[in-house]
């Protein structure tokens, strides 16, 4: 089995998560106008229903796609197929909203197989002549992460079949895989790179989807501009294309994407999975993670779970981890103390979550935990946050963010523990600069007092170096919460 870094793997978690947050975020402003550089896009109710923070039919048919991987299937298996088609009709049976080309294709299936599929599929293009709505590109994403280590032509076939199970047109089965080699190629290397992909695409359409990424690419192109027609596929590749192209960072590429009007939530799911590949998961908001959810009754955790999977051919790794249960260590370590400066904060150790005060309602999570070791209903935050130097992309976003979301669960009256694995460094590191950003105190008090309260103090020099950097950018401090 290949081995993949821990940056590789943050990027292959963040092709799943950043297309389901765009989609839920998206999802208010379906089918609405574009919006101005200047409007932030937030979670609200989806024009069909769906709640807040609740993914739509796109990620929806994206989720038997990514379970077969996550489950080790491979995508040139009759019965994967066959499964994957089943659960998209069994899904379509209750969903809120299913497009218009797939729900021709599934409602007719009275054996729902990867042949009849294909059967409708092709039947219905040669009626109507037209089956290039972006229904397929929008689910494509996770595809990508079972060939992270086979190759482009493996890929380009997959992603073709998988399109024409609902989606016949050449460009659909072109766009899909653009898409996910694209992928590929970021989660592999940190790079966006469309162009190269054209190799794969057969030579006689080459010329005209080198043209469409060029209009793409395009200086001050915005997704706006493709908003006329973004329910056929050329256009949502387009759109999304654009939207990641131009963004400085993974919220910037979901939220252009969602500002770009029309189709809003698959585009903003297309650009998600190649922003995600892009940037790495960890470059997503806790925010965001907090309140996604949706069929098949499963969250952002989950997501996480499923996508390290996923891209390691459903295998874990030897500590166990995404699928075991507990996660522990050898050398483990059992501490919990009330943080110095906010005694509604406790911060140790991975093995202290076996004995929490009553009180404590949310827990933080700086290190793997097990599927089953947070206790039962407490909001679990998972923050990727990996003890090594240079294994993290976004190191001075993840520590901010992971102290930000500290702070918002304490003004919702939470009270939280905060942990990683032997209480030593990453929670030294995060209870440091919680003190400096939101309680107010000079990083060397924060630093003597986090000390003094941690008996295995020991942060690594790359975290003080990170805290340090994020304390000196803070101008004027977030308000401060109340003891």
């Amino acid at each position: 089995m290949t081995h993949f870094s821990p940056q590789q793997l943050d990027r292959a978690v963040g092709t799943v998560l950043a297309s389901a947050a765009g989609d839920a975020l998206g999802s208010q402003y379906e089918f609405g106008p574009a919006l101005a550089d200047d409007v932030v896009p937030e979670f609200g109710t989806g024009c069909f229903g769906h709640a807040v923070g609740e993914w739509t039919d796109d990620t929806s048919m994206a989720m038997p796609i990514l379970r077969a991987l996550a489950d080790g299937h491979r995508m040139d298996d009759a019965a994967t197929l066959d499964e994957i088609v089943a659960q998209w009709q069994e899904w379509s049976r209750t969903a809120k909203d299913v497009g218009t080309q797939t729900r021709s294709v599934l409602s007719h299936l009275v054996t729902p197989t990867a042949a009849t599929a294909l059967e409708r599929s092709e039947q219905l293009h040669r009626m109507n002549g037209r089956t290039s709505g972006n229904g397929s590109l929008m689910r494509t994403g996770p595809l990508a992460l079972g060939y992270l280590d086979r190759d482009e032509v493996d890929l380009t076939d997959a992603a073709g079949r998988i399109a024409r199970l609902t989606h016949w047109d050449d460009d659909n089965a072109d766009a899909c895989a653009l898409w996910c080699l694209a992928i590929r190629h970021a989660v592999l290397s940190g790079d966006l790179d469309v162009r190269a992909q054209l190799a794969w695409v057969p030579r006689e359409r080459r010329a005209r989807w080198s043209d469409l990424i060029d209009e793409a690419l395009a200086p001050g192109i915005h997704p706006r501009d493709f908003r006329e027609g973004n329910g056929w596929v050329v256009r949502a590749f387009q759109a999304a294309l654009a939207a990641v192209a131009g963004a400085g960072s993974l919220q910037d590429a979901v939220e252009r994407a969602v500002r770009g009007g029309g189709d809003a939530d698959t585009v903003a799911a297309i650009a998600g999975s190649l922003a995600g590949a892009v940037f790495g998961g960890s470059a997503m908001p806790i925010a965001w993670k907090r309140g996604l959810h949706g069929w098949p009754g499963l969250r952002a955790d989950d997501l996480v779970r499923l996508a390290v999977l996923a891209a390691r051919g459903g295998r874990a790794d030897r500590e166990g981890w995404p699928t075991a249960a507990r996660i522990s260590f050898s050398s483990e370590s059992d501490w919990l103390f009330p943080h110095p400066h906010d005694d509604s904060v406790w911060i140790g150790s991975l093995a202290a979550l076996d004995r929490l005060p009553s009180e404590v309602d949310a827990v933080v999570s700086l290190c793997r935990v097990g599927t089953r070791q947070v206790p039962a209903g407490l909001e679990s935050v998972q923050v990727w946050l990996v003890d090594r130097p240079d294994h993290n992309t976004n190191l001075d976003f993840v520590l901010t963010d992971a102290v930000d979301a500290i702070a918002a669960l304490r003004t919702e009256g939470r009270v939280v523990f905060v942990h990683c694995a032997e209480g030593r460094s990453r929670t030294a590191a995060v209870a440091a600069l919680y003190s400096v950003r939101h309680r107010g105190r000079p990083l060397d008090e924060a630093w003597k007092d986090v000390r003094a309260t941690l008996p295995g103090f020991a942060p690594q020099e790359f975290l003080r170096s990170a805290v340090a950097r994020v304390s000196a950018s803070i101008d004027a401090p977030p308000a401060r919460i109340a003891p």
